[in-house]
């Protein structure tokens, strides 16, 4: 789908790119949609965008597979490069979590580990150019060239899942609902409520200002874990389009915010991880 096509202006260009597939009732059962019909027909919160249920899903099971292949072929003499390249993530990951979770729990490395590369190869599909997988899934779909070409597509494939808010506020509101997990079950629930009412001051008549500040604090986390990553990715892809539209002439300025990207998709996974384990550790130590 070229930016410069006939009929095709720049902000319809833009607008296709960060319209999702999806899936929502509008008024006569469940179908198929763009999130933008979605949104006018008043679906809302019963949408499912399928490409970012789809895309996070495949890289998921790639992870798990990947490392899989790696853990049944270690050996214990030379290892190869592949294996050499999975063991210094396994230890950069268990050495973050050794020098930030000051608790005890078999689980904490694991989900960092899951965090760390899941995140990362969310993050790594926006490296791919923003025209390739959109103008595939239109031939794939059917449609004729000059359709593609034209602005007239009806095929939405948004491919970098962490572009989504609905991805990235899932993804903290799974760091929550374990944050309050470890909290209850190392603290007990009295220990956990204790800490909403009686920190900072252990004082009965601030008890509610406590528990107005500590809750704030608390529902901030998992808000401004999801914001973060959801911003910064978004705001990378947004360029990547607009540099699209410049046409035939955009291959050097693409190469060069893709090697921008290079710090930036790592970057933000290693943050979402170490924030993860921060969060965690907080809520298991006893005040």
């Amino acid at each position: 789908m070229a930016a410069n096509g006939e009929g095709l202006t720049s902000q319809g260009y833009i607008q296709h790119h960060l319209t999702h597939a999806s899936v929502c009732n509008t008024g006569e059962g469940y179908t198929l949609a763009s999130s933008k019909v979605c949104a006018d027909e008043g679906a809302g919160f019963w949408s499912w965008h399928i490409d970012t249920l789809g895309w996070s899903i495949f890289l998921g099971l790639v992870f798990i597979l990947t490392f899989r292949s790696a853990a049944k072929k270690a050996t214990t003499g030379v290892p190869g490069k592949f294996q050499c390249f999975i063991e210094m993530i396994i230890e950069f990951v268990g050495q973050s979590v050794k020098d930030t979770y000051h608790g005890k729990s078999v689980v904490i490395a694991p989900l960092a580990l899951t965090i760390f590369v899941w995140v990362f190869l969310m993050n790594a599909m926006d490296w791919v150019p923003v025209d390739w997988i959109a103008t595939l899934s239109s031939l794939i779909a059917g449609e004729s060239w000059e359709t593609i070409t034209s602005g007239q597509s009806g095929v939405y494939n948004k491919i970098v899942p962490t572009t989504d808010l609905n991805m990235t506020f899932g993804l903290s509101f799974g760091v929550f609902a374990l944050m309050i997990y470890y909290s209850v079950k190392i603290k007990g629930i009295g220990g956990f409520l204790k800490e909403l009412y009686a920190h900072p001051f252990n004082t009965p008549w601030l008890y509610w200002f406590n528990f107005i500040l500590e809750t704030i604090a608390l529902v901030a986390k998992p808000v401004s874990l999801a914001l973060r990553l959801f911003g910064n990715l978004y705001a990378g892809e947004l360029i990547f389009v607009l540099i699209a539209t410049i046409g035939l002439y955009q291959l050097p300025v693409h190469f060069i915010w893709a090697a921008f990207h290079l710090l930036v998709i790592p970057l933000q996974a290693f943050i979402f991880m170490m924030l993860t384990i921060v969060y965690l550790s907080m809520m298991s130590e006893k005040h």
